[in-house]
């Protein structure tokens, strides 16, 4: 399984390259194109879920403590997770649904159609049991009832923000802004000061010298991090392809490894300096990190809902506001219920998406004179 992810990793370096060797200066667009600001609070808060509130706080322990870790340290560790290089599976999609498939409309060929939108949907659906699994990590004593219902209503609030994309826009920029009142609010809390996060910051330049372990998967945990951004990566580039709004191929690319990397780079460094000061997160402050986290995994949903319900044809324009809202709604909260009794694994899914890369990459071959054509060479 890790030499097909290997590979993958390697065909998504390689092709990225080759975007920005052939057409780095070509200036994109998307249907529906967006300011710069709203482009990348769409693509940060789409494309990332609660994990990135959550998780820091009870994976440095173990970056610290475990040997195969030892290579770097371990804030240095949860930024290769999460930041810079791993974004260039978003830009190559972006790139593709920008230029490539509305020449070549591959992804409506109905075998490849039906299998891409079935990745969308058992991933939508996947995140969502996700969350309803690691709750009660989250929310201590919450009880099952609890559970199940805030589930069902952020899965409600999703759907229905998915019903018109301004609500999507809107509560993308609005988690955005929320997301910086946030660790405006934890760096006060840890007491950083400006030293200290500066300090903290310093330690990230620890995973440029050491980028090239974290290309191909050193280990199981890192593996999994790999498979959940190939997961998600077909569809984010789809869902974000849209909204692109006069960027070259090159910029697009510097913009995805850097900006969203920033932010990134300041809570992880927040979180870093709360966690080696030993101080515990609890009551509000817990409170307000778990509701960062809820509307990230909202604006998850709800872009997922989007790129389904759109190339399904299953949209309100079709069905109406609140047909469209029970039925999608039924559909994912059936399915969330569902895993519990499966053993998925997002891995698998990876997998799945990775064919899907093969076999899109060898259609664009097989067609290459028509996008030559179409493209002027």
């Amino acid at each position: 399984m890790q030499a097909i992810l290997s590979l993958g990793v390697i065909g998504v370096l390689i092709l990225s390259l080759g975007l920005v060797w052939r057409w780095g200066n070509r200036i994109l667009h998307g249907t529906m194109p967006a300011r710069t600001f709203a482009f990348f609070a769409i693509l940060f808060t789409s494309g990332l879920d609660v994990g990135l509130i959550m998780f820091p706080l009870t994976e440095f322990p173990i970056y610290e403590m475990e040997a195969e870790y030892g290579f770097t340290n371990p804030l240095a560790v949860a930024f290769g997770f999460w930041g810079f290089f791993i974004w260039l599976f978003y830009f190559l999609t972006t790139v593709y649904f920008c230029v490539i498939e509305p020449r070549l409309k591959i992804f409506e060929i109905p075998w490849v159609k039906l299998v891409n939108n079935a990745i969308v949907i058992a991933t939508c659906a996947f995140t969502g049991f996700l969350f309803l699994q690691y709750l009660p990590d989250y929310i201590e004593g919450i009880t099952p009832a609890v559970r199940f219902g805030l589930v069902a209503l952020v899965l409600l609030v999703a759907v229905f923000s998915s019903t018109d994309i301004r609500y999507v826009k809107l509560l993308s920029l609005s988690s955005t802004w929320l997301f910086f009142s946030l660790i405006l609010v934890m760096w006060l809390y840890g007491g950083l000061g400006v030293g200290g996060l500066a300090r903290n910051l310093g330690q990230l330049g620890d995973y440029f010298g050491n980028l090239h372990r974290f290309v191909l998967p050193f280990n199981d945990y890192h593996a999994f991090y790999l498979f959940w951004w190939f997961a998600w990566s077909i569809m984010i580039g789809q869902f974000v392809s849209r909204f692109v709004s006069g960027l070259r191929t090159w910029q697009l690319l510097l913009a995805l490894l850097t900006i969203p990397s920033i932010p990134i780079a300041i809570w992880f460094s927040v979180l870093y300096g709360i966690y080696t000061e030993g101080l515990e997160v609890a009551g509000l402050l817990n409170g307000f990190m778990v509701l960062v986290g809820i509307i990230f995994v909202t604006n998850s949903l709800d872009s997922l809902t989007r790129v389904y319900s759109d190339n399904l044809e299953l949209t309100v324009a079709r069905f109406g506001r609140w047909r469209y809202v029970v039925g999608h709604w039924l559909l994912l909260y059936s399915l969330i219920l569902f895993y519990q009794f499966t053993p998925l694994e997002i891995e698998w899914i990876g997998l799945v998406v990775i064919g899907l890369y093969g076999v899109t990459g060898a259609l664009v071959l097989l067609r290459r004179e028509q996008l030559i054509a179409e493209h002027g060479g």
